[in-house]
């Protein structure tokens, strides 16, 4: 998932997106454990998406403060 679509999503839809990818995670990870994973670049991708996401709800939260400091200066 590029970041462009991952900035589309609403915060809901993050949350949903961000629970199904730390799911899928750990699914891989038992996977390669299991030496049932062929293509071991999924991990790492899945690890990626997962630090997307996480990074658009951090920078979301940061600007609402931004947001909000500045209105209460006003």
């Amino acid at each position: 998932m590029r970041i462009s679509e991952v900035r589309e999503l609403n915060d809901t839809e993050l949350t949903k997106e961000l629970g199904d990818q730390e799911r899928a995670l750990m699914n891989l990870r038992f996977r390669k454990a299991t030496m049932q994973l062929t293509n071991t670049n999924e991990v790492g991708r899945t690890r990626k998406t997962i630090a997307r996401i996480k990074t658009v709800i951090r920078e979301r939260q940061i600007t609402t403060k931004l947001e909000a400091a500045k209105a209460e200066g006003e």
